[in-house]
């Protein structure tokens, strides 16, 4: 027996679903009288919600259920998201925490609670076709750019990936739910939305048809004054999509476009269901749409058989596209994908090498794009506060981060003159606030 929480700590690793996820689980938590805490150490109940994707990861989040149980702290531990779906009873067997709970799930996470002060096992894996969303309360004060998951789970089957394995099938919630959720949004603060999705271009609960039509309609809200999406797949780049780029002006000109590699060969054992050029005719339709728009994407280096020559045609992708952001990762088996039984495993000192010359290649570009904002106007959307008197933080429509000095308030729109480029930031002055 344990006493019911009274104070609570979220902490998600991994993608913004995940951040989302957090968010939505806090809310939970909040609406059964419960108190929000900074302090990880400091509260009766601590969230861990996971990510899956990377074996580093996974171990991470053992190592902070041994941190919170130093100085002999006995505070309840729920552990969520990918993680607590892929391992399940092995997490209860071997970290003895006290809630296990799937991505799927967590909107039995106030009950599962009580099952753990009361003594009584509390692990739910289960997979509902998007149930939970009924179940959550109502969002009631978010941040000037907030997350609205639309779409869960993937079919594509990359052999890399556990993404099928942890959220389940592609599942697009209904079009009513997600602009009724946009709309309570807008009213808590958000003048930004980033719509969310394993595959979100996948989502597809017609709107005529497609995401392009949900991003219309939330084009049409009042109050709403920027639409993002992410994660993209190539295959899901619908015409209309593309279209929307050029004719949405609340849609930002900023698209995460995921690649992972630049050989063909290596895409066809990733199981990635689109080639090189196919990747490369997509963003030249993309940039003939909207010619300013930012590109980002995902990289994976050593996957399994991957050669030199291999790499080389990833380097070379990179140099013809020109990204404005890009994450890149070391190539990670994880149990129960088929890329984990292949042969020709790279080795990991390989993997560093060439790691650190892809990185060496999208450094140089990101820091590229960023000069090439010098001398520019933009509107900065205003969303904390900076660490020097007066300075404040903000996401330029490229999703940069630009600080400057000015009285705006935190969800201000802000024109502003971009008077420095780093190659991680932009420095602006202030023209006029344009809408508060």
């Amino acid at each position: 027996m344990k006493p019911t929480p009274k104070t609570f700590h979220v902490k998600s690793f991994g993608c913004q679903m995940n951040v989302y996820d957090g968010e939505r689980m806090g809310e939970l938590m909040a609406a059964q009288g419960m108190t929000a805490t900074d302090d990880a150490n400091a509260a009766d109940l601590v969230v861990l919600n996971t990510c899956h994707i990377r074996e580093k990861a996974t171990e991470k989040v053992y190592s902070d259920i041994g941190r919170l149980r130093k100085h002999g702290r006995t505070p309840m531990i729920a552990v969520a998201g990918c993680v607590a779906q892929a391992e399940g009873e092995e997490i209860v067997r071997r970290a003895k925490v006290d809630v296990v709970v799937g991505p799927q799930a967590y909107h039995n996470l106030p009950d599962l609670v009580r099952d753990a002060a009361a003594g009584t096992a509390a692990l739910d894996t289960d997979m509902p076709a998007l149930s939970k969303f009924g179940a959550l309360p109502a969002r009631r004060k978010v941040s000037p750019g907030a997350f609205l998951t639309v779409q869960e789970g993937c079919d594509k089957f990359c052999t890399y990936c556990v993404v099928p394995y942890t959220r389940g099938a592609e599942i697009s919630r209904p079009f009513d739910a997600i602009v009724d959720e946009a709309k309570a949004l807008v009213d808590a603060g958000a003048r930004e939305i980033t719509l969310l999705g394993q595959n979100v271009n996948a989502w597809d609960d017609d709107a005529a048809t497609g995401l392009h039509g949900l991003i219309r309609a939330l084009d049409r809200i009042d109050g709403l004054h920027r639409i993002r999406y992410t994660t993209s797949h190539p295959n899901d780049m619908r015409d209309g999509l593309i279209r929307a780029h050029a004719e949405v002006e609340k849609l930002m000109p900023f698209l995460h476009l995921p690649v992972q590699a630049g050989s063909d060969r290596i895409l066809k054992a990733m199981n990635r269901s689109h080639t090189r050029d196919s990747y490369l005719r997509l963003l030249e339709r993309v940039r003939a749409a909207r010619t300013d728009i930012a590109l980002s994407g995902d990289f994976i280096v050593g996957f399994p058989g991957e050669t030199e020559a291999d790499f080389a045609e990833t380097l070379s992708l990179v140099d013809a596209v020109g990204y404005a952001q890009c994450f890149s990762f070391k190539y990670s088996p994880r149990a129960g994908t088929p890329a984990a039984d292949m042969a020709d495993q790279i080795a990991p000192e390989v993997m560093d090498e060439r790691l650190q010359r892809l990185q060496g290649a999208l450094n140089r570009d990101q820091a590229a794009f960023n000069a090439a904002t010098l001398g520019k106007s933009c509107t900065v959307l205003i969303e904390r506060k900076g660490k020097l008197p007066g300075q404040m933080l903000g996401k330029s429509p490229w999703l940069q981060s630009v600080h400057l000095t000015t009285n705006a308030q935190i969800g201000d729109l802000v024109e502003v003159d971009i008077v420095r480029a780093d190659p991680n930031s932009l420095a602006g002055v202030e023209r006029v606030k344009i809408a508060a």
